[in-house]
């Protein structure tokens, strides 16, 4: 969690270096697209350790335990409760840094939401997929970033909705198709998580 503050802070601050601007002089397009850049692979790097770092004796264990789904929704809660802080955390210091221009605060918080659930869904079902490679942290980046580009689309489109402040009719359609987006990925997990897991 450290290592993901640290990596969180230093991005941001390298970036204001690069921008050379102050508070509120970066464009509303360019601060939606940098935001979210970063909080992805800060999500990358946080919440998909969670199958790489344990033992084949304690998946053993976990395995006459209980059944695989009460497995995932363990690790999918965990990996959420840390994707909505990264998230926050990294909004914070980010409106610090480079202002705050959302008109519609709280759409804005639900695209975090919404997009966090979809983010430690797919690094949760992706993590217990390759926890079995060799290769796990290439492959982590690898796999994980193409599955997480369709959540990441829409959440962008949601969030500068919400920055421009669009009227509610406007930005619902986009909300409802993050929504149905989130529900595919995490039935898609609990589908195939036990087949997965049984191997």
């Amino acid at each position: 969690f450290n290592t993901v503050l640290l990596y969180l802070v230093s991005t941001i601050f390298i970036c204001y270096l690069s921008f050379n601007l102050g508070p509120g002089n970066l464009q509303t397009v360019t601060w939606n697209a940098l935001f979210w850049i970063i909080l992805t692979f800060a999500n990358i790097s946080g919440a998909a350790k969670s199958f790489l770092h344990e033992g084949e004796g304690k998946v053993i264990y976990y395995y006459t335990l209980c059944p695989p789904s009460i497995i995932l929704a363990s690790k999918l809660i965990f990996n959420l409760a840390l994707s909505l802080i990264i998230s926050l955390f990294g909004f914070l210091f980010y409106s610090v840094i480079f202002g705050n221009p959302i008109v519609n605060v709280l759409y804005f918080f639900i695209s975090i939401l919404l997009a966090s659930l979809g983010f430690s869904a797919i690094l949760t079902l992706v993590s217990g997929i390759i926890s079995k490679a060799n290769n796990s942290t290439t492959l982590m980046a690898v796999l994980s970033f193409p599955l997480l580009l369709p959540v990441l689309l829409v959440a962008i489109g949601v969030s500068k909705n919400a920055i421009d402040g669009l009227d509610t009719s406007i930005m619902m359609p986009k909300l409802l198709t993050l929504c149905a987006v989130d529900a595919i990925v995490v039935t898609t997990a609990f589908l195939l998580f036990p087949f997965i897991w049984r191997n």
